[in-house]
């Protein structure tokens, strides 16, 4: 079940630095809710405590590539994000574990 809600763990610059102080973000389907999204993370990642989540649609930009044959246009994906505030008392998520 947890495999069709979470699609990916959302690893940027602002969100690690978010991760010391307990804020981790998730891909997630889009027709997921935040109860299903609370318990896929708390089946994927057992002893984590959740607090709060946030969830977003973040919308596909236009994207434009300037070339010799002309100008090639596209959009990125729309993706529906989670952010999972968890309990510090709990157990942190480890995303870099199977690297």
């Amino acid at each position: 079940m947890s495999r069709e809600i979470l699609i990916r763990p959302l690893v940027t610059e602002k969100l690690t630095h978010q991760m010391e102080s307990g804020h981790y973000a998730f891909v997630v389907a889009k027709s997921a809710n935040k109860v299903e999204i609370r318990k896929a993370v708390e089946a994927r990642y057992p002893g984590v405590v959740i607090k709060d989540v946030r969830t977003m649609i973040q919308r596909g930009k236009r994207r434009r590539q300037f070339t010799r044959r002309g100008v090639n246009e596209g959009r990125t994906a729309t993706y529906k994000k989670a952010i999972i505030t968890i309990d510090p008392n709990g157990a942190a998520i480890d995303f870099f574990e199977q690297i």
